[in-house]
């Protein structure tokens, strides 16, 4: 089997010669596995890593604003600027466009983006290059992420009690550019796109950040919208949702979610174990490999054993796993421990 072949072997829990891989990581992790293996290393392949090929249209819309050295400013009016925490720089959002917004003529006053926007004339071509060896991947769909990015995080956990309609119509305005923009995606692919994202981040560490009841009320039929557009185009959903998530997962999976990132099972409730059994038989399960402890101050041989642990869990009837890390690699991760990693998925993940 190719890369393409065995990813969507995997999301359709068919067949499968070895569990496939994928590979999330900061700059500073692959420019250390540049310098490893060389400044003209293919990293994905030297690790054999299947992943996924990723197309999206240009944006063409109103100029941006001329930023600070190292800054940004997107569309959104977002404001991200680097800042360095000593083991690994990032990008970090300072300015939320909707911060001041107290009304709902305030929202009608942003400037809101447009699908128009955005060239989509090329999307067929990129993925016409990619599928004969890669999976399509394209679109970002996340009610929930967005309200956060636009607000910043304590107001939008604020909004949905403090003001109903303002909320309800902060979401329209949000949604329906998504709805617009992803429609024009999915129709310029030509049916190229084999998988795109219905996600947001509703779990923390240690449980979720909102309830049931705000989940119903003001996010889940917007992703219901998505889904069921996603899956009008015959594309798959995957779904990455940070955290302890698991309250939410009954209703995910009935609402039709396909894939299920990035399962960290040290958090309340994401024994791995316990998700296949419950949810396995619909879902397809991506990444589980623990990144906030073992990859970046575990052995070699701890991660070796992470390794197999997850392929035993996820892939125990041999299909509907994607192993992959928990979140983006960090730059505290040891070369070695990556390594070990795609070394052990591609012996031990041997099917059949």
């Amino acid at each position: 089997m190719n890369s393409r072949e065995r990813i969507l072997a995997a999301i359709n829990h068919a067949p499968l010669d070895r569990v496939p891989t994928d590979i999330w990581a900061t700059g500073e992790v692959m420019a250390k596995l540049k310098a490893h293996f060389g400044e003209a290393a293919d990293i994905k392949a030297l690790l054999r890593i299947d992943g996924f090929g990723g197309v999206g249209p240009k944006y063409i819309g109103p100029p941006l604003p001329a930023m600070p050295p190292g800054e940004s400013c997107n569309e959104w009016g977002m404001k991200h600027k680097p800042v360095n925490y000593g083991t690994g720089t990032y990008m970090e959002q300072y300015f939320h466009p909707l911060a001041e917004a107290r009304t709902i003529d305030d929202l009608d006053r942003y400037r809101w983006p447009k699908a128009d926007w955005y060239d989509f004339s090329t999307v067929a071509d990129q993925a016409r290059l990619l599928r004969p060896h890669k999976a399509i991947q394209a679109g970002y769909m996340a009610p929930f992420y967005y309200h956060n990015l636009t607000r910043g995080l304590e107001l939008s956990l604020m909004d949905p009690f403090d003001d109903a309609s303002f909320t309800n119509a902060l979401l329209d305005h949000i949604c329906d550019f998504f709805y617009e923009y992803h429609y024009r995606l999915f129709e310029s692919a030509k049916g190229m796109i084999d998988v795109a994202q219905v996600t947001d981040d509703l779990g923390s560490q240690t449980g979720p950040l909102i309830s049931l009841d705000i989940f119903r009320t003001f996010y889940k039929p917007r992703m219901q919208r998505f889904i069921d557009l996603c899956h009008s185009f015959k594309i798959k959903v995957f779904h990455h949702d940070d955290g302890s998530c698991r309250p939410f997962l009954p209703e995910l999976v009935a609402m039709g979610i396909d894939i299920l990132n990035p399962i960290q099972h040290n958090c309340p409730g994401m024994d791995m174990i316990e998700l296949k059994r419950e949810f396995g038989q619909k879902l397809c399960f991506h990444g589980a490999i623990d990144n906030q402890q073992i990859l970046p101050f575990g052995t070699p041989q701890q991660v070796r054993k992470e390794v197999r642990d997850a392929i035993d869990a996820l892939a125990s009837d041999d299909t509907g796993y994607i192993l992959a890390p928990c979140h983006n690699l960090q730059a505290v991760s040891p070369v070695e421990n990556i390594l070990a990693m795609y070394d052990e998925a591609w012996n031990y993940g041997k099917l059949g």
